[in-house]
């Protein structure tokens, strides 16, 4: 299988989460604005939305959105699942609201938005981010192990970090916590971020 990412954007999560789960994959890196990728591939030949990350399989299916990567891992590597009968649907709750409540919010302050844009956007990430915390059940997420949902928050909240927003305590401890894990320290490294 293959990664396709590029350094510091969302792709990272799932770059994280492959890295955990300890699978042998490859990966490619792709150049957002030429939409080449390092082999010399033409990354909208791949998939035509043109953004990061895409997830070629063994089978070369194409798997796109971070919800959906990440939560095709934790199917397949189930450590990075959330446990119990409501596991699948409560980590699913989980990407969803990181997606569309962070991910989104974070828009306007990577692309220029208006000075009124990026101030309703720091607001509105730091309730989020309260809201997170609030919701976190041990040292992460679900309790003390890692999901694939810590991974995409990681992200988020080392994006908030560049972005000069207030993080609460306990999502600055478990920030690096996740950093700290030798899975996390290889996939930054690669994308040149360590």
């Amino acid at each position: 299988m293959k990664l396709f990412y590029s350094p510091f954007a969302c792709s990272l999560a799932d770059h994280i989460a492959l890295e955990e789960a300890g699978v042998d994959f490859e990966r490619e890196r792709v150049d957002l604005k030429s939409k080449i990728t390092a082999t010399g591939r033409n990354y909208n030949e791949l998939t035509s939305k043109g953004y990061v990350p895409a997830l070629e399989l063994d089978n070369g299916e194409i798997l796109t959105e971070n919800v959906a990567i990440l939560d095709w891992i934790a199917s397949h590597y189930p450590t990075l699942g959330v446990r119990g009968d409501l596991g699948r649907t409560r980590l699913l709750e989980a990407l969803a609201y990181i997606s569309t409540e962070l991910h989104r919010s974070l828009r306007p302050l990577w692309h220029s938005g208006s000075e009124n844009e990026m101030d309703d956007a720091r607001a509105a990430i730091e309730t989020r981010l309260e809201y997170l915390s609030a919701s976190l059940v041990g040292d992460y997420l679900f309790g003390d192990y890692v999901t694939v949902a810590d991974c995409y928050l990681f992200v988020m909240l080392l994006w908030a970090d560049r972005f000069g927003l207030e993080a609460p305590r306990p999502l600055l401890a478990l920030r690096e916590r996740i950093r700290a894990r030798p899975a996390v320290r290889v996939a930054l490294a690669v994308e040149g971020l360590a």
